[in-house]
């Protein structure tokens, strides 16, 4: 039986089509080119153009309810990735990738909440190895050097007297690392693979301001969350492989509290995030046509939340997708994967101070995403 090329459309599902997944995470940490054979350098590029737009709860009297326009912006995420086979035991490789992101901005039509804005930029680069004790048993693991930045304003009648303010994060850089194990049985492509990313602590140089108004500067300690996933695939019949994954994502350590908003809002314990842990999930198959051509077809949970009330700076509460993949073999060397994302949001209310703002509903996005795989 032939999986290698099906294993490769199925694995762009999680690579160059995600779009707002849990929390913060747009690349959900790729890990597929550990287990690939040989040496391989590999690009990616994924694009995502969400519809993300609802409802204020602008009082009658101010001309209320209002619109908030589409609140999320359209984005582009690319990856790198190179593996190397030292020999038959021990492999070692680079991915650089994004793992997190944001791009939220309310139009000035919406009352309660226009002008609040959002932006989250990151980058990271992971150095791995691998070691195969056995045609079954392997270990994997290595550091993770990431750099983060933001931006945040808070605007709107419904922030009070601290409409207006902003805070400037500074990139920062710092390391973590990533370890797992995997078993396999290669004569019907199983495998069974356990992936640990330990959590990354940053101390980002923050400047706050309320309008013309400066608050001044400081360190913010910001924690990027922890993430443990099971993934498994196997052949099922010719040419035919089942995969599936779950992911845990631990997004309750992930707070933005910065000095100045605590002080200015008499809070000690006032953040820019209001984040739960997740889960999220997919199953899949896919399929070898020939000897160019191979597909997959997906679909894809991510958690709600307790409740409805989430973040006016993160409007989506949970989800389900369908991605649809291909994969083209040119020639020996060279493989072109592709694949098209659609994503269905739930309900969400966006509450300040424990107050419902707004409400979006029916919100969705579309994405794309294209890799191209060299083998040398």
């Amino acid at each position: 039986m032939k999986y290698r090329v099906i294993a490769a459309s199925a694995a762009l599902v999680a690579s160059s089509s995600a779009a707002y997944a849990v929390g913060l995470d747009r690349s959900t940490r790729p890990t597929g080119l550990i287990f690939e054979s040989g040496n391989i350098l590999e690009f990616s590029l994924g694009f995502s153009e969400p519809s993300i737009d609802g409802t204020d709860f602008t009082p009658p009297v101010l001309g209320g309810p209002q619109p908030t326009g589409n609140i999320a912006e359209s984005f582009v995420i690319w990856g790198i990735g190179v593996r190397y086979e030292v020999n038959d035991q021990f492999s070692v490789g680079l991915i650089v990738d994004e793992p997190y992101g944001a791009d939220i901005l309310y139009g000035p039509s919406s009352t309660l909440l226009g002008g609040t804005a959002a932006k989250v930029d990151s980058s990271a680069i992971t150095a791995f190895g691998r070691y195969k004790f056995d045609q079954n048993w392997s270990v994997h693991g290595g550091l993770i050097y990431q750099n983060i930045s933001a931006n945040v304003t808070l605007s709107g009648l419904a922030y009070g007297g601290i409409s207006g303010y902003n805070a400037a994060f500074s990139n920062d850089s710092a390391v973590g690392y990533m370890v797992g194990a995997a078993y396999e049985i290669p004569e019907i492509a199983l495998r069974i693979a356990l992936t640990y990313h330990s959590e990354i602590d940053h101390e980002l140089d923050t400047f706050e301001s309320v309008g013309p108004s400066i608050i001044g500067s400081s360190t913010t300690e910001v924690t990027t969350p922890e993430t443990i996933e099971l993934a498994v695939q196997s052949g099922i019949a010719q040419d035919t492989l089942l995969f599936g994954s779950v992911r845990f994502s631990h997004y309750s350590a992930t707070t933005v509290s910065p000095v100045g908003l605590q002080t200015i809002t008499g809070n000690p314990n006032a953040s820019l995030t209001d984040l739960e842990n997740a889960w999220d999930a997919e199953i899949g198959i896919g399929r070898r046509f020939n000897d160019k051509w191979s597909g997959s077809v997906s679909i894809g949970w991510e958690q709600k939340g307790e409740d409805d009330f989430v973040s006016p700076l993160g409007s989506t509460n949970g989800a389900t997708f369908l991605t649809v993949g291909a994969a083209y073999q040119l020639n020996e060397s060279t493989k072109i994967s592709g694949g098209i994302r659609y994503t269905d949001f739930g309900n969400a209310t966006p509450n300040v101070g424990g107050t419902a703002v707004g409400s979006f509903e029916g919100d969705s996005a579309i994405s794309a995403g294209l890799r191209i795989q060299y083998s040398f």
